[in-house]
């Protein structure tokens, strides 16, 4: 009973301590909160920089797709290769490919393994 009636400073040791929890509640939960708003602020940042991403994504999928047109491709390999579809003089039937095979130039060196 001594303990509850107590005095500090002319308070009840009872309300001064009571008193020092309700400040160090006040201080963990702005604390609590200072640290959410970082977080919330860090979260906002990284979503920010996953929408920018995508969008560069969407726009390199859209450069690479440009890239690869067929009639593109073959424009710039008739250009700048010289590149041509393969006449139909050039085909060769299967039963006549051990004349081609033999009048092959000798400089194709053998692939040793």
């Amino acid at each position: 009973m001594t303990l509850f009636h107590r005095r500090i400073w002319g308070f009840r040791l009872v309300n001064v301590a009571g008193l020092g929890i309700l400040i160090f509640l006040i201080l963990l939960v702005y604390l609590a909160k200072t640290f959410a708003g970082r977080e919330r602020g860090e979260i906002a940042r990284v979503e920010n920089q996953i929408l920018v991403e995508n969008d560069r994504i969407r726009l390199l999928r859209a450069e690479v797709t440009h890239l690869e047109r067929p009639d593109r491709i073959a424009q710039l390999s008739g250009a700048y290769l010289g590149l041509a579809p393969v006449r139909s003089t050039r085909e060769v039937a299967p039963e006549d490919l051990s004349s081609v095979q033999a009048s092959a130039p000798a400089a194709i060196a053998k692939v040793e393994p």
